[in-house]
């Protein structure tokens, strides 16, 4: 037995849940996923999943709670300390490292499957993107950004554009599109020394 099924064998009830979740909910969709199904795969009974989720869509908003904390691999990069603000912003971009077929981003699948705009998962996906346009935002006013409340608006647009595209045909060249018109966009706004550009 694996370090890593040690640990979830030992891990309490909720971790176990929410760990399935993560597995079953963004590999398999959340439609597609059945409380009986987490329930057994997480080894608990659905009586002891319904005491600590009142009910599915408590589940889907905790999940998604947890994907927002731990972020996508792209938006983790915009923390990277060790580059530029106009690097951070482009390493937005940068490919996924595969390790499975990709699935995208979390939020945005679970926004498709949640049509019920009252779901409580909605909130968490707004805020969750909401959160990403600020800290965009304040990437851009580091890197010398003329406007960089439109510069984040047009960079999430791209990203999640790319999200969806690479999601769709099962590939990740749509970054690299992306990439390359993120940093027109960005390098329209300041100058090479990172320096606001003028207006024309």
């Amino acid at each position: 037995m694996s370090t890593e099924q040690v640990t979830t064998k030992a891990a309490a009830p909720r971790e176990r849940i929410l760990a399935t979740t993560r597995t079953l909910f963004y590999g398999h969709g959340i439609q597609a996923t059945g409380v009986g199904e987490l329930a057994e795969v997480a080894g608990v009974s659905k009586r002891t999943l319904y005491q600590l989720f009142e009910s599915k869509d408590a589940l889907v908003a905790a999940y998604l709670a947890l994907m927002s904390q731990h972020g996508t691999a792209g938006e983790r990069n915009l923390d990277r300390a060790e580059l530029s603000a106009r690097d951070r912003l482009l390493a937005l971009f940068e490919r996924p490292r595969l390790s499975a077929r990709f699935r995208g981003c979390p939020m945005h699948n679970a926004a498709v499957e949640l049509a019920d705009p009252d779901h409580p998962g909605r909130t968490v996906i707004v805020a969750h993107k909401h959160a990403l346009l600020a800290r965009l935002a304040e990437i851009g006013r580091e890197a010398g950004a003329r406007n960089p409340e439109v510069l984040a608006r047009q960079l999430i647009t791209l990203y999640e554009g790319a999200t969806a595209l690479a999601t769709s045909l099962d590939e990740v060249e749509p970054f690299d599109f992306a990439r390359s018109a993120a940093e027109t966009l960005i390098d329209a706004m300041i100058d090479q020394t990172g320096q606001t550009a003028p207006s024309s």
